[in-house]
């Protein structure tokens, strides 16, 4: 069972690991794949030895996997920048995925949408 102070602090790190890696995407990483993305989320594993690092990319799809591509290749750049700014004696690993949240809620609320006009559009059966 896991103790409620175990679980703040993972929520307060993986917090401050999303705003330092934020600053590292927007400065100090050089790589020309890397396109413009920013840190939506980071979610730690619950032994906090790694981190899932959610990215949003505007662009199309082969733009989102080039970032990825590029993310990846700094990845033990951006762990050791970690390591130094938070003072983490073990940083965690690094596995950073596109975050498609925003894709799929304008999805979902298009289909609603389109439910909406068809409701409206057929009139109400009434049963005898």
């Amino acid at each position: 069972m896991e103790h409620r102070g175990q679980k703040y602090h993972r929520g307060r790190l993986s917090e401050a690991i999303r705003e330092e890696i934020e600053t590292i995407l927007e400065g100090e990483l050089g790589d020309p794949r890397i396109g413009l993305a920013s840190v939506s989320s980071v979610v730690m594993a619950e032994d906090a030895r790694s981190a899932r690092v959610m990215v949003s990319v505007a662009g199309d799809e082969t733009e989102a996997e080039r970032t990825l591509e590029g993310l990846a290749a700094a990845k033990n750049y951006v762990r050791h920048e970690l390591a130094e700014r938070l003072r983490l004696r073990r940083p965690p690993e690094l596995y950073f995925q596109i975050d498609r949240a925003d894709e799929l809620e304008s999805r979902v609320d298009e289909l609603l949408g389109r439910a909406k006009k068809r409701a409206r559009k057929q009139p109400e059966e009434k049963e005898p």
